[in-house]
């Protein structure tokens, strides 16, 4: 077994510093010693999405992410999208496609789509499932889910045609 020690985080814009083992997954840092809740459990093997944050911008499974690899990278979790009260066009765009029913999916489907979005300027149908395809939903709402992408990437396009 492995001696805790300190791990120093940065997340959400913020540095924290929590004890733990190197090895104790990103995820229960976030959720037991952080109180973000947006990455939920799901698998536990990095399979489902439900855990997704955006390390140093990608799209990753925080259960599968040793905290101690998290050091020194910026960990962006579903709490820290929104500017203040203004919600990032991703989580609105999921809001207002109504691409929710149990909820338990839609960390890592908001996430893996900023990903995306913030990657690719102006995805299509076709790169959209495919970023999506490993991302799990119990519910079936991935009709809602893949409009709320097509409506976000839509808003990102005429957000950046309409600055100056």
């Amino acid at each position: 077994m492995r001696a805790s020690r300190p791990i120093a985080l940065h997340v959400n814009g913020a540095e924290h510093a929590v004890t733990a083992e190197p090895s104790t997954p990103l995820l229960y840092l976030l959720r037991n010693d952080l109180a973000l809740n947006g990455p939920k459990f799901g698998c536990g093997l990095g399979e489902c999405g439900a855990c997704t944050v955006l390390l140093d911008g990608v799209a990753a499974r925080s259960c599968v992410v040793p905290a101690a690899m998290a050091e020194g990278r910026a960990v962006v979790t579903l709490e820290g999208l929104a500017q203040g009260e203004t919600l990032d066009p991703v989580q609105q765009a999921f809001i207002d496609a109504q691409a929710a029913q149990c909820g338990y999916c839609l960390n890592g489907m908001i996430m893996t789509a900023k990903a995306l979005l913030d990657r690719v300027a102006e995805p299509d149908e076709a790169a959209i499932r495919e970023e999506l395809r490993f991302n799990l939903c119990r519910c079936g709402t991935h009709v809602e889910i893949l409009r709320a992408v097509r409506l976000a990437a839509e808003r990102h396009r005429a957000a950046r045609s309409a600055a100056p």
